[in-house]
């Protein structure tokens, strides 16, 4: 396979990034260091590429419906500027992927998809939304995504020449009225300097932020702005590797550790995103609505003391001389917010009550580790 580089990836080389290969993208994984990029976002802001995402839009009268009956989340019951967390169901009721939806339109949606799930998803939506008046256009080339993440995101986008609201001032003098008023999960179009740009309100980290969608050929100039703006106010980019400790503190799960097609919402803590209650048939009700089997794991939060973090595929044990696994570490670090180790983990039901004391076999040496409620982190409210 040809490796695919983002239309940023010149900047991230002249910046002395290192590079990983992520869903067949050259990404990058760090500038600095993990930890100084992770403290960054926690306490200023971080700039991050995540162009390797995918965006496949679904226009027609039918958009809605066929939505509602294609992913799991009740898509028809959105206003147009607001954003959906949704699952993407196989009909045995395991995750295809997880994706945010958001109404551009009336009568048009954005389905944003992991980078390693682009194909299937656009596939699946393609096949499912066929007997519906609609149409889907697979546009993550036409695209790039850049987003400021951070308690200071804010600032930096205001502090940003250049931009401009739809529908306002041409001159964007009242851009910081309209990001203040722009909440959670909602997204307003804008431009850059002239360019078209989707402003969107749905971050990652367990921050404010906000993500910028704009055409490859002006995200140079929309990052290197974004940058200069940004840097007296402690702006620094930061890579895959912060990205992920910094979703790892909010609890928020990662498609193929906490997620796959052998796991149902419910025992991943997401039995809300499916609208069972509120909508007709879509993929994957029957499945969901019989459930897991009695016995399926559930995932749970753990902390410990020390330094020695437990990492992906690790075997949790429910005492320090037991043999019989009772979970696996889903995802697992030392935290660089909390100083603590943390981790997620499906462990059987019978140890998943907070308070509950477990093992953990880190290279040879049990490790005791408690199960406490998600996320370990929470950012404090202005």
């Amino acid at each position: 396979m040809t490796d695919r580089y983002s239309p940023l990836n010149r900047i991230h080389v002249d910046a002395g990034a290192s590079f990983t290969d992520f869903a067949g993208w050259q990404m990058p994984v760090r500038y600095s260091s993990d930890l100084a990029e992770h403290h960054a976002v926690r306490t200023a802001a971080g700039i991050f590429d995540l162009s390797h995402m995918g965006e496949i839009f679904i226009v027609g009268p039918e958009a809605a419906d066929a939505l509602d009956y294609a992913l799991a989340g009740k898509l028809s019951a959105t206003t147009v500027g607001q954003a959906k967390y949704s699952l993407l169901l196989d009909r045995t009721g395991g995750i295809i992927d997880d994706v945010v939806v958001y109404r551009t339109g009336d009568d048009r949606f954005m389905v944003v998809a992991n980078a390693s799930n682009r194909e299937v998803v656009a596939a699946e939506l393609t096949d499912r939304t066929a007997p519906f008046e609609c149409e889907v256009f697979d546009e993550s080339d036409e695209l790039a995504l850049i987003a400021v993440q951070g308690p200071r995101s804010r600032e930096i986008l205001v502090a940003t020449d250049g931009f401009a609201i739809e529908g306002g001032h041409p001159d964007g003098r009242d851009v910081a009225e309209k990001l203040g008023e722009l909440k959670y999960y909602r997204a307003l179009p804008g431009s850059f300097r002239t360019q078209p740009v989707l402003i969107a309100r749905t971050g990652y980290t367990g921050e404010d932020g906000f993500e910028l969608y704009v055409s490859p050929g002006h995200a140079e100039e929309l990052w290197n702005a974004l940058t200069e703006a940004g840097a007296p106010l402690g702006l620094v980019p930061a890579g895959l590797a912060s990205r992920d400790t910094l979703r790892l503190e909010a609890g928020m799960p990662l498609y193929g550790h906490e997620l796959g097609t052998e796991t149902f919402p419910v025992q991943a803590g997401l039995g809300r995103v499916v609208a069972t209650a509120t909508k007709g048939d879509f993929v994957g009700r029957e499945a969901v609505e019989s459930g897991p089997a009695p016995d399926a794991r559930t995932l749970v939060g753990l902390v410990a003391d020390g330094k020695r973090a437990a990492r992906a595929d690790y075997e949790v044990f429910a005492s320090d001389d037991s043999t019989e696994a009772i979970g696996v570490v889903t995802s697992g670090a030392l935290s660089p917010t909390l100083g603590i180790p943390i981790a997620m983990a499906y462990v059987d039901a019978s140890f998943a009550a907070p308070d509950t004391v477990v093992s953990i076999d880190i290279r040879g040496k049990r490790l005791s580790y408690r199960v406490t409620p998600l996320p370990f982190y929470r950012a404090k409210k202005d």
